[in-house]
This record gives C-alpha cells, sequence and structure tokens, in this order.
C-alpha cells in the first residue's frame, strides 16, 4: 500500500480477513487501499465493517470522515471526526480533519479551534500548523498566517504544501520582497519537483517581479494542474512550438479559461494571421459574433471537442494563453492599441439613444464584483458601499454592466447614496457579449473591478477605469487588459479602498466636466 501497489495490498488484506474474519484493523486499512484507487462507496463499506467489529473504533470514523469530506458531504463527515473524537479525545488526526472541513465551510474560528486542539495533543503536528494558516488566511490575518506557516516548515522542512503557501501570503501581504515569495515556491519544488501548483504560483510572482519571459515559460506548467488537466484539449495534430513557420500552415487557437481571458489574448490574433496561411479561433459561442466582427480573416467558431483527436482540419494548435510566450518580444515593442473588438454599429446607435432616454451623460457602466467567490477572490472585490466617493459625483447616469447578483446592490445604492443604477432587463449580460460591447462602445466610462466588463468596454475603446488589488497574483501583463483605454488603480493589501474610488472620482468630475463644456460649445 505504501508503495502504490493497491491490488496487491487488498489481496493481502483479503488474505488476512479470510484467516481472521474478525480483523477490523484488515478491514480498515483494505478501506483506505480502496480509497487510494479511488473506490470511495467499497472503502466506507470497509470502514463501516471495521467499527461494527469494533464498536470503539475511532480510526475507521475519522478515515469515513475523510471520504465524506471528499464526497461534498460536509456535515456528514464533522459527525463521523467528532463520533471519531467521542471515542478517542487525544484523536488530533480527526481533530485537524475536521479543522479542514470546517474551512471548506468558511467556518474560519471553529477550523482554528480544532487546530489549537489537536495541537494541545500533538504540539510537534506540523500539518495543523498548516492548516490554521489557511484558516487564517480566510479571515485575512496574513500577519499571523505567515507565522503559521513558518512554523509548520520548521516542524517538517519538506512540507512542500506549506512553502507554496507561504510564497503566496507573501505575495498576497506585500510587504516582503517578491524575492521571499519565489524562494518559498522554489523551496517547494525542490522537495516536489512535479509540484505544478507551485510552478504556476511561481510564474505569476516571475511575471509580477518583471521576468516575464521566465514566467511565461514557466506558466506551462498550468497544465499539470488540477485545473489544467480539466481544460486540456487533445489532439493528434502538434502543438506549435513558437519556432516552426506557419507559413502555408493552417493553425487552431483555442480558448482556455474565461472570457475575459479569451478577448484579451484575441488581441494577438493579427500576429497569428500575418504568419500563418489560415487561422482557426475556437471559443465560448457567446464570444463568436463579437470575435466574428473583429477579426475577418480569422475563421471564428464556437468549441467543440467532440472529434478532437479525428481532426484534420488544421497543421498546428496552440492554447491561447501560450500567445504571449510566442509573441512577447512584439508585444512588449508595439505600443498599446486604442481599441481592438468591433461592435455592431446599429446597436452602437441603438443603445446610444437609448441612454439619451434616461437624461443626461455622462453615462458611466458599474461593475463591481464576480460570481465566483472565495476568500481570496474577496481581496479583489469591495462592497458596493466603498464606491462611496464615485456615487457622490453628482449629475451622472450610472448603468448596471453587472450579469448576476446585482438587485440588492443597486437596492443598496439607492438608500445609502439616493442614486440611481439603471439596469436594462432586456439585456442577458451574461450571454450576450455582442450586446454588451455596444453597450459598453456607447457608454462615456466603465468603472469596475477586476471582472469580464472591463475586458470588452477597454477593448471597444471606452476608457474604462479598473480598481485593482496590486498584490493579486492576476495582476500581471498576462491578464490585465491590453490597450490604451483602461487605468489602473491599485489598492495595496494593508490599505482601505478610499484611495482608489477617490481617484476615480476625480476623473468623473473630469469627464463631466469636458462632457458639459462641449455641449456648452454645441
Amino acid at each position: 500500500q505504501e508503495q502504490g501497489k493497491f491490488d496487491e495490498a487488498i489481496e493481502a488484506y483479503k488474505k488476512a480477513i479470510s484467516l481472521n474474519p474478525h480483523y477490523a484493523e484488515a478491514y480498515n486499512n483494505m478501506g483506505n487501499a480502496l480509497k487510494g484507487q479511488g473506490k470511495l462507496d467499497e472503502a466506507i463499506e470497509n470502514y463501516t465493517k471495521a467499527f461494527s467489529l469494533k464498536p470503539d473504533y475511532a480510526d475507521a470514523f475519522g478515515n469515513v470522515g475523510n471520504i465524506l469530506q471528499e464526497q461534498g458531504k460536509l456535515e456528514e463527515a464533522i459527525e463521523a471526526y467528532k463520533k471519531a473524537i467521542s471515542l478517542d479525545p487525544h484523536h488530533a488526526l480527526a481533530y485537524n480533519h475536521m479543522a479542514v472541513v470546517l474551512q471548506d465551510q468558511g467556518k474560519f474560528d471553529e477550523s482554528i479551534e480544532a487546530c489549537n486542539k489537536a495541537l494541545l495533543l500533538k504540539p510537534d503536528y506540523a500539518n495543523a500548523y498548516h492548516n490554521m494558516g489557511n484558516a487564517l488566511k480566510g479571515q485575512g490575518k496574513f500577519d499571523e498566517l505567515i507565522e503559521a506557516y513558518k512554523k509548520a516548515i520548521s516542524l517538517n522542512p519538506d512540507h512542500a504544501l506549506a512553502h507554496n503557501n507561504l510564497g503566496i501570503a507573501i505575495q498576497d501581504q506585500g510587504k516582503l520582497d517578491l524575492d521571499e515569495a519565489i524562494a518559498s515556491y522554489t523551496r517547494s519544488i525542490i522537495v516536489k519537483p512535479d509540484y505544478a501548483e507551485a510552478h504556476q504560483n511561481l510564474s505569476f510572482a516571475l511575471l509580477k517581479s518583471g521576468k516575464i519571459k521566465e514566467g511565461l515559460d514557466k506558466n506551462e506548467w498550468r497544465w499539470k494542474t488540477a485545473k489544467g488537466l480539466s481544460r486540456q484539449r487533445h489532439f493528434s495534430k502538434p502543438l506549435w512550438d513558437g519556432k516552426t513557420s506557419l507559413k502555408n500552415k493552417k493553425i487552431l487557437l483555442w480558448s482556455e479559461q474565461g472570457i475575459g481571458d479569451t478577448m484579451n489574448w484575441s488581441s494577438c490574433l493579427p500576429l497569428v494571421t500575418s504568419q500563418a496561411k489560415h487561422c482557426i479561433m475556437e471559443c465560448q459561442e457567446k464570444l463568436v459574433p463579437l470575435l466574428k466582427r473583429s477579426f475577418p480573416n480569422v475563421e471564428v467558431k464556437a468549441v467543440n471537442k467532440k472529434s478532437d483527436l479525428e481532426r484534420d482540419d488544421f497543421d498546428l494548435h496552440l492554447p491561447m494563453g501560450s500567445l504571449y510566450k510566442h509573441f512577447i518580444d512584439k508585444i512588449t515593442q508595439n505600443t498599446k492599441p486604442d481599441a481592438f473588438l468591433v461592435p455592431d454599429p446599429e446597436r452602437v446607435s441603438f443603445w446610444r439613444e437609448r441612454l439619451n432616454s434616461l437624461g443626461k451623460g455622462p453615462y458611466i457602466g458599474i461593475s463591481w464584483k464576480s460570481s465566483v467567490v472565495s476568500a481570496y477572490r474577496r481581496q479583489h472585490y469591495p462592497s458596493i458601499s466603498e464606491w462611496s466617493p464615485v456615487f457622490k459625483v453628482p449629475d451622472v447616469t450610472f448603468i448596471n454592466l453587472q450579469y448576476t447578483d446585482y438587485a440588492n446592490d443597486i437596492a443598496k445604492v439607492q438608500d445609502e447614496f439616493g442614486v440611481k443604477v439603471h439596469n436594462f432587463e432586456d439585456l442577458d449580460q451574461y450571454n450576450d457579449i455582442d450586446d454588451v460591447a455596444a453597450l459598453c462602445a456607447a457608454l462615456d466610462m466603465v468603472v469596475s473591478t477586476k471582472v469580464a466588463p472591463p475586458f470588452i468596454s477597454s477593448a471597444v475603446g471606452t476608457p474604462t477605469k479598473i480598481a485593482n488589488w496590486r498584490q493579486s497574483s492576476y495582476n500581471n501583463i498576462l491578464t490585465n487588459p491590453v490597450t490604451s483605454s483602461y487605468d489602473m488603480f491599485d489598492r495595496d493589501t494593508w490599505e482601505t479602498w478610499d484611495n482608489v474610488f477617490n481617484l476615480i472620482a476625480e476623473d468623473i468630475f473630469e469627464l463631466k466636466n469636458k462632457t458639459t463644456d462641449t455641449k456648452d460649445k454645441l
């Protein structure tokens, strides 16, 4: 079992059980081997048999908890761990595993309490310190979580996860040089050379530190992370290495991330079409109309993975996230474009007329949060109340660009600031990206956190102001907008958002004054 030879281990356990049918430990260990094979239901059957033979078998209850956790049955997992602890109050492992489940539920105080109980029982328990660091991260207590990770590493210098998470914490905290984070990622990789997530985190740190080529090369490790493996596509045709000539070649580019990244990286399409005989681009279906119009010499299609291995309509392929790697010299040498996406001109006219019907401008589009919420992602998204300086600018017409979960926040803006944020119920902001692009083009300005709308608005040439968390891993050349139409306003981890929104409010005042001057002249 320690060698990963689960079939042979299971046969040995079965032999032991045939010699002693009441051998509870053998059933428990066979459950562990079955778990190693991913046969979770069979594993639970063996654990259940183990504690039916030995009702006070705390380890078996703890192992059931581990599987329930994997299955996402968090409340049931906690009950199993509590049962293990009731049978063995000194079961440090059960406390530690319960801490992880509590983190998954967002119960960080309770998770820290469970870690402390594990450490009272086992003071040298490196994993408990590591998990405590994870819980403290959920609370945003950077100084304390860094100390927890360092303690885990002092107890177990080969704790690859702790080294990696320490690097993330140092980077997120922002008080130390990025070299410190890079060193932590590097130590994690030395301990565990195939640790794909650490390689990818290192790539982001390298990009942020200005080591662009090194960071882009390292970012290819994304394909070995759990997320990357789920996004990978497999073709019989070879991957383009960036060196093979594209002359007389057909190349397939395929999207690998969200629509913001796809639109952003599509700015590189002219670099590809200038070299290749023909370029096919596969992207999210809702982007097809906009990208087709914007790049008429590219065959833009919706993603279809059904016949990847049999396809013969191209010579080479490349995931879009690797475009920068192959064209970085040209990207950094060229001036930033004002716009590269072309909205439907008729729809732009439609939206301009509709905006004019709401009252006088300037018309400011706003979006403020992602639909995906986690402790880390919340660092990027201030609450709508923190937008106060923006909403206090008088005589501005605000337009909603949020595609989901906006009703309560819009009501809050009305209640707190007496400001109406107009929402177009007939516009499907999630699916009708082509019409969203037309609306963005009709606006005078867009103010947003780093979500999809500012990638659309800046790409159609609308002045765009982005409230940004400076220390974010996603604040780098690969994931920032590429146009000259946006301005980034950065907040450091230890700061409030006040200065960011005060500066953005000043830009809105300036725009409003220009709009007024223009109208007066007319």
